[in-house]
C-alpha cells in the first residue's frame, strides 16, 4: 500500500533549512577541538535528520504505518497529528510551542555568546548577564532551541533519540571547558561555581535568563 503523507516532499525547502540552520549554528559556534567538533557534529546530524523528515520524506511516520499499525488514513507527516489524532489542530499548536521554545533557545544562544566573546576579548572571567544564572548559557539555548524544533514541534525518531545524546555530549564538554577556566582562573572560577548552575536556572531564574537573552537586566539587577 502506498501511503500519502500531508506536508512532505519539498526536498528543496528541506535544503534549504538545513543549511540556513547549519549556518545558524556554526557562525556562533565554531569548533576549536576534538570534542567540540563531536558535539557539533552530533548537532548537523539532529538538523539534517530533524529537516529532512520535516519536508522531505517522513520515515517516522512510515515506520509506525508500516510495522506498528497506525491508522493509514488522513496520515500527517507531523508525529503529533497523527499519533495524537488532534490534526492539523495538533500540528498547529505544537509548531506554535516549538517555535517559541527555537526563538528562545537562539536568543540565549547568541547572546550567551556575546557576553563570551566581550570577555574573552579582555581576558576575564564572565560572571554576569546569563553568566550570572548559568554557567553555560550556550549550551542552555542550544538545547532549549533543539528541544522546541524537534521534540514539541517536528519530533522524530531520529531527534528525539539524539536529543539525549546532545545533552551528554555537551556536559562532558562543558566539564571540560570548566577544568581549563579553574587552571586558569583558580579559586575565582571555583567560587563562582559553587554559586552558579551548570545548565539549568534557580527557582525563579527562566524569566531573568529570557529577558537577559534578549537584553533586559530583570529587576534584580
Amino acid at each position: 500500500m502506498k501511503e500519502h503523507f500531508a506536508h512532505s516532499g519539498a526536498w528543496g525547502l528541506a535544503v534549504i533549512m538545513i543549511v540556513v540552520a547549519s549556518w545558524l549554528f556554526y557562525r556562533y559556534f565554531a569548533p576549536k577541538n576534538w570534542r567540540e567538533w563531536v558535539g557539533a557534529g552530533v548537532v548537523q546530524a539532529f538538523i539534517i535528520a530533524l529537516y529532512a523528515e520535516m519536508y522531505g520524506f517522513p520515515l517516522t511516520i512510515y515506520l509506525l504505518a508500516r510495522f506498528f499499525g497506525l491508522d493509514r488514513t488522513g496520515l500527517n507527516a507531523n508525529l503529533w497529528s497523527s499519533l495524537v489524532g488532534f490534526g492539523e489542530a495538533g500540528m498547529l499548536i505544537s509548531m506554535l510551542l516549538g517555535y517559541a521554545l527555537l526563538f528562545v533557545g537562539i536568543g540565549i544562544f547568541i547572546q550567551g555568546w556575546r557576553e563570551l566573546y566581550r570577555a574573552r576579548q579582555q581576558n576575564l572571567l564572565v560572571t554576569n548577564g546569563l553568566y550570572g544564572l548559568v554557567r553555560h548559557p550556550q549550551y542552555t539555548g542550544l538545547f532549549i532551541g533543539l528541544f522546541g524544533e524537534g521534540v514539541v514541534h517536528w519530533p522524530t525518531v531520529f531527534s528525539v533519540g539524539l536529543f539525549p545524546v546532545i545533552v551528554l555530549v555537551y556536559f562532558l564538554l562543558a566539564r571540560s571547558e570548566e577544568k581549563k577556566m579553574v587552571e586558569q582562573f583558580g579559586e575565582q572560577y571555583l567560587a563562582y561555581r559553587r554559586q552558579v548552575p551548570m545548565f539549568i536556572p534557580r527557582s525563579g531564574g527562566w524569566r531573568l535568563l529570557v529577558q537577559r537573552s534578549s537584553g533586559r537586566q530583570g529587576s534584580s539587577e
